[in-house]
């Protein structure tokens, strides 16, 4: 089992790397080997094996339970059946109308749930995940639902993790092209009441906000072809101090959409719904 310290333990603006998990299951070391994590016995979350899913549990809150990726039952399922289709206010910022299936590089992937309804779509997705614990859920989520029988032969085709260690900059765009780059950095959270949804209050603890967050948009200006999308939300800044060039609005979130190659409605416009 390759376990790795990268980051300095207790330091406040690096993610936490050190996790407790049962040595003695092959299978949960196969899970996490390929990832940057250092068993603890003292660390603060616990990764564990739960009905054949792979679930990040916060030690300290157990009644919290389990956050896991499941992309074939629940309500991202529910959400692929039921949730609109391209009229969804996703689909439109990036780009889906009149039958286009863009190519994604989902930069910030974490439980990689948008990136599904994309590539539900008909989109090719590509997944970055810099934390290692969120990735190590993305994996297992994937692998899983690479399996399955209703949607596993087009998961495989349209929706891939890249190697641990990608980042925007060391991306070939002649190797790899990308039309959309879709951003959704942790943004730090007003409420704070036990009502958080439990993934968030989860990832709260783990992840801390993204603070480099507005270095991500150059880049992704850089290696897309047609645009770049950032999930904010509705009370944030705009990402860099940079203004879109059209917002989708919507209950709680917004789609701030940096157009590179627009159409003639879209140049200088803002649509809010």
């Amino acid at each position: 089992m390759r376990l790795t310290l990268l980051y300095p333990r207790n330091h406040l603006n690096a993610p936490v790397t050190t996790v407790y998990f049962d040595q003695n299951q092959p299978q949960l070391g196969e899970l996490l080997a390929p990832y940057p994590l250092l068993f603890d016995a003292d660390a603060p979350f616990e990764m564990k094996l739960i009905d054949g899913k792979l679930n990040l549990l916060k030690r300290d809150e157990p009644k919290l339970g389990g956050v896991h990726v499941d992309f074939t039952s629940g309500a991202v399922a529910h959400r692929r059946k039921y949730g609109g289709g391209r009229g969804q206010e996703i689909a439109k910022a990036a780009g889906l109308k009149q039958g286009a299936c863009p190519t994604i590089l989902d930069s910030t992937a974490g439980l990689g749930r948008d990136a599904f309804v994309l590539a539900s779509l008909g989109c090719r997705v590509w997944l970055i995940e810099r934390h290692p614990m969120v990735a190590t859920l993305l994996a297992d989520g994937l692998n899983r639902a690479y399996a399955d029988e209703e949607i596993g032969i087009w998961m495989q085709q349209r929706m891939q993790l890249l190697p641990w260690g990608t980042k925007l900059t060391n991306i070939n765009p002649q190797q790899l092209p990308i039309d959309v780059v879709y951003l959704d950095p942790m943004y730090p959270h007003r409420d704070n009441s036990a009502q958080v949804k439990k993934e968030m209050r989860v990832f709260q603890h783990l992840v801390g906000a993204d603070g480099d967050a507005a270095q991500l948009l150059q880049p992704a200006l850089t290696l897309a072809s047609k645009r770049v999308v950032v999930k904010r939300p509705d009370y944030a800044e705009n990402l860099d101090n940079t203004p879109p060039t059209l917002v989708i609005a919507m209950k709680k979130n917004r789609f701030d959409v940096y157009v590179k190659a627009a159409r003639p409605n879209e140049a200088n416009s803002r649509l809010v719904k």
